[in-house]
């Protein structure tokens, strides 16, 4: 009867003592996996859905191999009492960083930027192409009617063509398509208004708006940024003096669809709004988005006389102020082409 007591002690004791080696084992591996770095040898993207909680995070980020013990993570993130702060949204988690790092990184909300780029020169229809199919956005109004979109924007009524600023956009994955309009529009508003109260006098434009215009034909007409000047003294001078601009990008813009990449004699008589042949003044809307090199130079236009330009089939162009020497640089280099 004395040696069942006896037995039931050792056993006890044997279990304390298994369980505080245990214990210390445990509490050693936790202790050191704090600062060891994650298990991910190159960056992991990484997404925290909106109201998961942290058991599902830790057991995503062993399915991701970024850390192979969710008890820890779980446990740490307890520790630092930030359990209940780890934010949703799309991450890049970097290799070498420890867990600390990682849930610090997580409670901070850095989510992953993402970029849609609307270059210089680019219509709305081919900036709306562009947003419409960036994986990252959300979708919903890329493909509505315009006049909708700018509804939406707080500007019925007004064309868009021209209002959207071209440049690098960044926004975390799930932003709106909208919200990308709505920056690049508000964007287009600022540097217009800007770049209009520091214009030279004795411009022939009335209104920002008629500025914009300009700018976007400036745009169109040349991408070097150094002839951008010039080409709008020709256009501002022909403007003064009541000459038609005569420039074929706006013929093709009022072409829409029907043109087919080749400019015809036929469709520089072709009455459309936007014909700088046929009409004289600026055409009704811009024909594109210009960058700011296009707006500085429609405000700031080169002084002089010249009056006429023609490509030379390099990306450059000649400059003429009479009829006759410009006669003469269409037989150089349209004959040379």
């Amino acid at each position: 009867m004395e040696r069942k007591p006896a037995l039931l002690k050792r056993i006890l004791a044997w279990l304390v003592l298994t369980g505080a080696v245990l214990l210390g084992v445990l509490t050693g591996d936790y202790l050191r996996s704090r600062e060891a770095p994650v298990l991910n040898s190159a960056a992991v993207i990484f997404e925290i859905p909106r109201g998961q909680g942290v058991w599902e995070i830790a057991y995503r980020l062993r399915a991701a191999g970024v850390i192979d013990k969710p008890l820890w993570f779980v446990l740490q993130s307890v520790e630092q009492g930030v359990s209940g702060r780890l934010q949703a949204g799309e991450y890049e988690v970097p290799a070498g960083v420890s867990r600390a790092e990682l849930l610090r990184l997580f409670v901070s909300g850095r989510v992953r930027q993402h970029a849609v780029t609307l270059l210089e020169g680019w219509t709305f229809r081919r900036m709306l192409e562009a947003i419409r199919l960036h994986p990252a956005l959300d979708h919903g109004v890329s493909q509505s009617e315009p006049q909708a979109i700018m509804a939406a924007l707080g500007a019925p009524g007004l064309d868009p063509e021209g209002r959207f600023f071209p440049d690098t956009y960044f926004f975390p994955r799930g932003t709106s398509e909208l919200e990308i309009l709505r920056r690049a529009f508000g964007k287009m508003q600022v540097v217009l208004a800007e770049a209009w109260e520091g214009r030279v006098d004795g411009l022939p434009y009335k209104t920002p708006e008629e500025a914009l215009i300009v700018a976007s034909i400036v745009e169109k007409e040349t991408a070097r940024p150094e002839e951008r000047p010039e080409v709008a003294g020709v256009l501002v001078r022909r403007l003064q003096r009541g000459i038609p601009l005569q420039v074929d990008p706006t013929v093709i813009y009022g072409l829409g669809e029907r043109f087919d990449g080749d400019l015809r004699r036929a469709d520089l008589a072709t009455d459309t709004p936007y014909n700088t042949y046929v009409h004289r003044g600026l055409p009704p809307t811009p024909i594109a988005a210009p960058g700011w090199s296009s707006l500085h130079a429609a405000l700031h236009p080169a002084p002089g006389d010249t009056l006429y330009y023609v490509a030379t089939g390099e990306g450059g162009h000649v400059f003429s102020r009479s009829l006759e020497e410009h006669r003469r640089a269409v037989d150089r280099y349209q004959r040379k082409e």
